[in-house]
């Protein structure tokens, strides 16, 4: 299962994002929008106005949300 986190530099939610990942075993991909500005249109045209926006197989959100992260780890569980 392939995620991406959507993140830039000094973001608070974005951090506590990543080390939850981390502490879940879960392997991501980052995107700093702070280097990659132009991956910020894609974002919005989702609808997305604030970071981190994680896309994970059929799912996507914005912020800190530790239900999600915790469900990608039984996803992920059961894939393997």
């Amino acid at each position: 299962m392939r995620i991406i986190i959507y993140t830039k530099n000094n973001c608070v939610q974005c951090n506590a994002t990543k080390n939850a990942m981390d502490k879940q075993g879960l392997a991501y991909q980052l995107i700093n929008l702070d280097q990659q500005p132009g991956e910020t249109e894609k974002l919005k045209s989702l609808g997305y106005r604030q970071l981190p926006v994680v896309m994970a197989a059929e799912d996507h959100w914005s912020g800190f949300r530790p239900d999600k992260i915790s469900a990608l780890r039984q996803l992920a569980a059961a894939e393997s």
